[in-house]
């Protein structure tokens, strides 16, 4: 009975996970239409196989404009979903997410200075938002030392001061800054995927790549800190090393996405969640759906962004920082009555 019960679960996985691959895929497809040229489904597939001349208007629209912002999209989604789901797991907080452990404040703190005080070509702008990224964790680290760390509501009001503060700094670089370079920064800082090309993609993939592989790698012993650092150290995982690597690669990621892209928030505490209601909890499903799921979504939030308004784009930071603000507020609730 057991086994059959097990068998039940895997098999809904694995169909769930196809069916997003299957959203992923039209998602895509449909998403490539989308802009102030039109182009039906057969000029998109014709692009796609090669049977349009290569200096064509619908190939160039594809190929330069509308694929590498959309592989962007999707990098950045599952990029961010991937991160929230493994700082949830090692910090056992279910209101984690790189926004909230301050690591999207710390990473805009560095691009800032990277773009207001620094010269040009000193420091390039991944590099420094990852300092700023691994300046956020150490902060937390420090407000959190000890048995701290292990408490939701320490790491989660840690997370959001280190980010008040580090945002707050950014905001005084940004006061005294060159104005028409200070609105550059605010709309950046704000979430847009309008400087994406295909040097973004080659950013961002990797880290997001290595993130999701040594994270997969890793599932036994990310299931076993779901139970507790004591059942983990008793089946041989080292726990704070364990902890301190995967901080430091969603440190990596989001700072390749912020240089990039800016700060997009909340995608890594919503996904997750909505991941483990259809797949659970366990590592490889959690991970997959994450990624899948977070792609589908960025996608989605992009578009939205793009078509809302007439000749005009709103940032991606406020559509998902609207919709995060609510999830957020119902998760803490949540989290307050089963306490």
């Amino acid at each position: 009975m057991l086994n059959q019960a097990t068998c039940s679960i895997v098999q809904r996985q694995r169909m769930t996970l196809l069916l997003l691959i299957v959203i992923l895929v039209a998602s895509v497809l449909l998403s490539l239409q989308i802009g102030s040229v039109q182009l039906s489904i057969v000029d998109v597939w014709q692009v796609l196989s090669g049977q349009i001349q290569p200096d064509s208007l619908s190939q160039t629209i594809i190929w330069q404009i509308r694929l590498p912002r959309l592989v962007t999209a999707m990098l950045v989604g599952a990029g961010l979903a991937v991160a929230g789901a493994v700082l949830q797991n090692v910090s056992r907080n279910p209101l984690a997410d790189p926004y909230l452990f301050g690591l999207m404040a710390g990473a805009g703190l560095g691009a800032t200075i990277a773009s207001i005080l620094l010269p040009e070509q000193l420091i390039s702008l991944a590099l420094s938002a990852f300092l700023g990224a691994l300046l956020a964790v150490a902060l937390v680290f420090l407000a959190c030392a000890g048995n701290r760390l292990q408490k939701m509501e320490v790491t989660l009001l840690a997370g959001v001061a280190v980010s008040f503060m580090l945002s707050a700094i950014s905001s005084f670089i940004l006061y005294f800054a060159e104005p028409f370079a200070a609105n550059r920064v605010i709309f950046w800082l704000m979430g847009s995927l309008s400087r994406a090309d295909w040097q973004s993609v080659l950013l961002i993939a990797p880290a997001v790549a290595i993130l999701l592989l040594v994270a997969l790698a890793l599932r036994r012993q990310l299931d076993a800190l779901l139970l507790s650092d004591e059942s983990a150290r008793s089946l041989g995982v080292n726990v704070q090393r364990l902890r301190l690597a995967m901080l430091l690669l969603t440190a990596l990621v989001t700072a390749c996405i912020v240089a990039q892209c800016g700060g997009i928030a909340f995608v890594g505490l919503m996904v997750p969640h909505m991941v483990r209601y259809f797949l659970g909890v366990t590592a490889v499903p959690l991970l997959l759906g994450s990624a899948l799921f977070g792609a589908i979504f960025m996608i989605w939030v992009d578009n939205l962004a793009r078509s809302l308004l007439a000749m005009q784009e709103i940032p991606l930071g406020v559509i998902t920082s609207v919709l995060g603000s609510v999830f957020f507020l119902l998760m803490l609730r949540r989290q307050l009555q089963q306490g």
